[in-house]
């Protein structure tokens, strides 16, 4: 286990968002930088964090997530609005990998022509596919719509094996608490150890060292982490050194 960094982009600032939140009215924005994309890069870059992810919550970011690719080439991959047609202009840019979610998830299916697309221009070794997980009737499922609409793609061990074959890594988002700070999602986390094969990094939820160490015991080291709105550089109380440290500790006692 390690912990995966990241940096969200709206409007063109560094941003922590509820994601269910992102297209309502009500928009609940639980943190805005007053730093650029730039600073948290070359944060990243000095405390020599790798496999950490910009994403783009809608137009506006693409200037922002360059600045970041490129403070920071080789260290962080990029996604929101990627498709095969820009995948390659970001990967150029510095980004280690492109992740890819409403592009190859239409209309509550996945389409599996664009997923072929964008494998076939990315490769396979540089494509992330991120899946956004909901519950529903005691299945996982994944949402897509801004995470309102359920789709038929059900996220289980056949099909998460089924995926792997295109992808270098998986990005899951635990919808329900994503954003939230209620702790993370356990049975997700238990269920993605036990039916990955790929590097994974989950996210939602994690707010302390304790989530940490929990994470740590139901994954068994298998899957990364990620954090945003609970760190102190984001505005919140979880002090982003002592995660560095934590996730340095770790990191020596898994080698």
């Amino acid at each position: 286990m390690k912990f995966r960094p990241c940096i969200d982009l709206h409007d063109g600032k560094v941003k922590q968002i509820v994601g269910e939140t992102l297209n309502d009215n009500a928009l609940v924005e639980n943190f805005v930088s007053s730093h650029d994309s730039g600073y948290y890069a070359e944060l990243f870059k000095r405390d020599g964090l790798t496999g950490g992810h910009v994403i783009m919550l809608g137009p506006g970011n693409e200037a922002a997530a360059e600045q970041a690719l490129r403070r920071y080439p080789g260290g962080l991959q990029i996604g929101g609005g990627i498709t095969a047609d820009n995948a390659a202009a970001y990967l150029e840019m510095g980004g280690t990998h492109v992740i890819v979610t409403s592009y190859i998830f239409k209309d509550g299916k996945l389409n599996e022509d664009n997923l072929n697309r964008i494998v076939a221009e990315a490769g396979k070794e540089r494509l992330v596919i991120d899946l956004s997980c909901k519950a529903k009737d005691g299945k996982w499922y994944v949402v897509t719509n801004q995470w309102k609409q359920f789709s038929d793609f059900e996220v289980n061990e056949a099909n998460i094996r089924a995926l792997e074959s295109c992808c270098d890594e998986f990005l899951i988002h635990a919808v329900d608490v994503e954003g939230k700070q209620s702790g993370i999602q356990e049975s997700l986390v238990q269920d993605l150890a036990k039916w990955v094969s790929i590097p994974t990094t989950y996210a939602g939820g994690a707010r302390s060292i304790e989530d940490m160490k929990r994470f740590l015991e139901l994954s068994g080291g298998r899957l990364d982490l990620t954090i945003g709105s609970a760190l102190d550089i984001f505005g919140g109380k979880l002090s982003y050194e002592e995660v560095v440290k934590f996730s340095r500790e770790i990191e020596k006692l898994t080698k």
